[in-house]
């Protein structure tokens, strides 16, 4: 099966080296068994070099720009962290990554254009190479009805309909560096392909793993029988 797995940045920055070996080695197990390709965040990098270029003017373009930048600069870490189980490069767009499909090889790549996060590029990335997986690895276990950091009470969702997804997501402000648990265009890019896709929290490595094999208890994106 082909699985492309969203790695939020947040996951693995500030960069730690334990736990890049930890992400590595979860991966390298999937890839046993399966292609995979990841699309890696800009994280924390990411959001602090952009406050600091919108602070002297910048605009949302060139603080996108900036952004991609560290998006393949973390891809590169976790090439490093991966050593030979991944391709050796990020490929700069989705054609560059399916053209360098090979049985065995991790593919890991980041940002490719303004205007939209890598949960977007993951999300176009699986529909082009026909994945039968996504994986949304973040810093939340999950979709809920309401911030959880905001909101104690907020409803957790096992499963969910990329309808119900792009409900919740779609008040996200499309501004470079924002968070949210899926980028809107990543929900209706979704809701198109009809890819499986499983929300995860990547802070627990071997969720990624428990992804795959069904066994999570992250948030199911599915469409309703």
């Amino acid at each position: 099966m082909i699985i492309v797995i969203s790695l939020g940045g947040s996951v693995i920055t500030p960069p730690e080296p334990n736990k890049l070996e930890m992400v590595a080695a979860a991966i390298k197990k999937v890839a046993k068994k399966n292609m995979v390709f990841v699309v890696v965040g800009g994280g924390r990098t990411a959001k602090e070099y952009i406050e600091i270029a919108r602070g002297f003017g910048s605009n949302e373009v060139c603080c996108d720009l900036m952004g991609i930048d560290a998006t393949k600069m973390n891809a590169r870490l976790l090439i490093s962290a991966l050593s030979g189980s991944a391709y050796p490069e990020p490929p700069l767009d989705y054609r560059d990554a399916k053209k360098v499909m090979e049985p065995g090889k991790v593919i890991v790549m980041g940002g490719v254009s303004p205007g939209y996060t890598t949960d977007a590029v993951a999300a176009i990335l699986a529909e082009y190479v026909g994945a039968g997986l996504l994986i949304k690895a973040t810093s939340t276990d999950g979709v809920y009805d309401s911030d959880p950091k905001l909101n104690p009470g907020a409803k957790k969702f096992d499963k969910i309909t990329p309808e119900q997804l792009i409900e919740i997501v779609i008040k996200t402000h499309m501004k470079a560096g924002s968070t949210s648990i899926m980028d809107p265009v990543a929900a209706k890019i979704i809701e198109r392909s009809k890819i499986p896709t499983t929300i995860i929290d990547g802070n627990q490595p071997e969720n990624i793993l428990h992804a795959v094999s069904k066994k999570h208890n992250g948030t199911d994106v599915i469409e309703s029988e």
